[in-house]
């Protein structure tokens, strides 16, 4: 898909330069209709053709792999878990559990968060500590498709109020960070939740029976049995 942007950057570079725009787009069947009339110089249709050549090559493997990823997305229970967060799709979703693997390595949110570096960097003095931007540690991927997910999660009711805040006093580039953050959270809470809810419960062992109590059972009588009854004394003769 990063292969298919450049191509059709260069392609708008070169209508650019001849002062050629379709606000409508290019890249349907109307569009693609106008790219082969519009009167450009050789060198010029030479690369227009061959980027739209390219791009449909690009095309039938995006689609595969597209495929692919639905595939793989519908066999796996943890990727419905995490498609419940707003902005967070099936290949989304993939990626996340690809590069965070098992999810029990990380004893809380916050550490996750750490690793994927999504936290402030923090330098100070014993008594004054400076916050800074996230430390950018850890997995690029990771952070690279939580913010994407971040682009649609900022407008849905659960973090609308919380970005449009963060936005007004830091900015939006920071408030779209923080929702990825927050994202993150999320995911680690859903996925901890489904991981203990996979376990096979406790098995229960029977509690032991005290001494007392298997004395008491082995003296009671069965059904029907009748009890020992202690023989009578015999009388004393006063003689």
């Amino acid at each position: 898909m990063r292969l298919r942007t450049l191509l059709r950057n260069r392609i708008h570079a070169v209508l650019a330069d001849h002062g050629h725009d379709r606000p409508a787009g290019c890249w349907s069947g109307p569009g693609r209709d106008w790219l082969a009339w519009l009167p450009l110089p050789a060198a010029s249709r030479e690369v227009v053709d061959d980027g739209l050549a390219l791009i449909d090559a690009v095309e039938v493997r995006i689609d595969r792999l597209d495929w692919e990823v639905v595939q793989r997305a519908r066999s796996g229970p943890r990727v419905k878990v995490l498609t419940q967060l707003p902005g967070v799709g099936p290949f989304t979703a993939l990626v996340i559990l690809a590069e965070i693997g098992d999810i029990t390595r990380f004893g809380s949110a916050r550490k996750l968060a750490s690793w994927a570096g999504l936290t402030p960097t923090v330098r100070g003095s014993d008594r004054v500590a400076h916050y800074g931007h996230i430390s950018k540690q850890g997995s690029t991927w990771l952070r690279w498709v939580l913010c994407e997910a971040a682009q649609t999660a900022k407008r849905s009711p659960q973090f609308a109020a919380g970005y449009q805040a963060i936005a007004n006093r830091r900015g939006k580039k920071i408030a779209t960070t923080a929702i990825a953050r927050k994202l993150l959270t999320r995911a680690w809470h859903l996925l901890t939740d489904a991981e203990r809810a996979a376990l096979p419960p406790p098995a229960t062992t029977p509690a032991p029976q005290s001494r007392r109590s298997s004395q008491t059972r082995r003296g009671r009588q069965a059904p029907g049995e009748l009890e020992d009854q202690p023989e009578p004394a015999t009388p004393r003769s006063n003689n």
